[in-house]
């Protein structure tokens, strides 16, 4: 992230906010160049915000990925809703993201979930951009009613069209948002820091991240994974080995059954895939022992969705 010399250093907080499946996380990706969020073609992937710094000349970005703001039914999606929406009082700007239409007879009308979005922003006194992702999949010429119909919902700093997925117009993106931070004397955070979440939660979400991509139906969002076991005394510092057990929770048997698969199939496809990505993230070879348990109706229960650490 480039910007010109202004003689100011500025830093603040970003809650980026929108409906399930915008980019929320593949954009936060897109920023750090590491995979610190988690990511699925499946909506409701986000449970809990995450937060990502972004250092740069002239600025440091501390950016909130916040869960999908969506009709919520039941506990869990409840407190995934107040988790995205509470971010807003917390941070100095906000990035509200849609998407980019498809379509030669477009017809662009911003839905309820968005005008939530919009409102909560207005309340929380912020100023706002507006990110129209996926531009990538979009004709150019489909891009202009998307910004006319979004344009009068809020009095926007800046209108951006750009493509999380390519990297297109994402430059342009980081200078508006930077740009509108407030002045200060001294970095937020160290400038070693990417992201706040810890080396055995993001063992977890990676776990989770690909359960998630190899079951099907209903299980995806009856899933959750906790780590039991994160053992680095044999790491010596990188290059070592790293012992983590984790647990995939389920709701029912049946679940249960499809996550282990045939003669335990499915669970070492899950368990060698996220070993994969852990062995990047930590620089270490991973031992990864995965076990799965059913905890009937985990998502409706505050005290699990407290010890799993999903919501405000």
């Amino acid at each position: 992230m480039e910007r010109k010399e202004t003689g100011l250093f500025r830093a603040g907080f970003v809650a980026i906010v929108g409906r399930p499946n915008v980019g929320k996380s593949t954009l936060l990706n897109r920023l750090l160049g590491e995979h610190v969020a988690i990511v699925s073609a499946r909506p409701q992937t986000t449970r809990t915000r995450i937060l990502g710094i972004l250092h740069g000349k002239g600025v440091q970005m501390a950016l909130f990925d916040t869960p999908g703001v969506h009709e919520a039914k039941g506990p869990l999606n409840r407190r995934m809703v107040e988790t995205a929406l509470g971010t807003l009082a917390e941070v100095d700007l906000a990035l509200v993201l849609v998407e980019a239409g498809t379509g030669p007879n477009l017809k662009v009308e911003p839905g309820d979930t968005v005008r939530l979005v919009v409102e909560k922003v207005r309340r929380a006194g912020k100023p706002a951009v507006l990110g129209i992702n996926k531009m990538d999949r979009a004709p150019r010429e489909t891009l202009l009613p998307v910004i006319e119909a979004y344009r009068g919902l809020f009095d926007w700093q800046a209108v951006v069209p750009f493509s999380a997925l390519t990297g297109e117009n994402v430059d342009r993106l980081v200078e508006c948002l930077g740009a509108l931070l407030p002045e200060a004397e001294a970095p937020l955070f160290p400038e070693d820091m990417l992201t706040d979440q810890a080396e055995r939660v993001l063992a977890a979400e990676y776990v989770r991240e690909q359960a998630m991509e190899l079951t099907r139906d209903e299980i995806p969002y009856s899933l959750a994974v906790e780590v039991e076991e994160f053992d680095e005394s044999s790491r010596r510092d990188r290059g070592g080995l790293v012992h983590i057990g984790a647990v995939v929770l389920v709701e029912r048997e049946s679940q249960k059954a499809i996550v282990i698969g045939k003669g335990g199939s499915m669970l070492k496809k899950i368990g060698t895939r996220a070993r994969e990505r852990l062995e990047r993230l930590l620089g270490a070879k991973v031992f990864l022992r995965l076990t799965v348990k059913v905890e009937e109706r985990w998502r409706e229960k505050a005290a699990a969705l407290k010890r799993l650490g999903i919501g405000p």
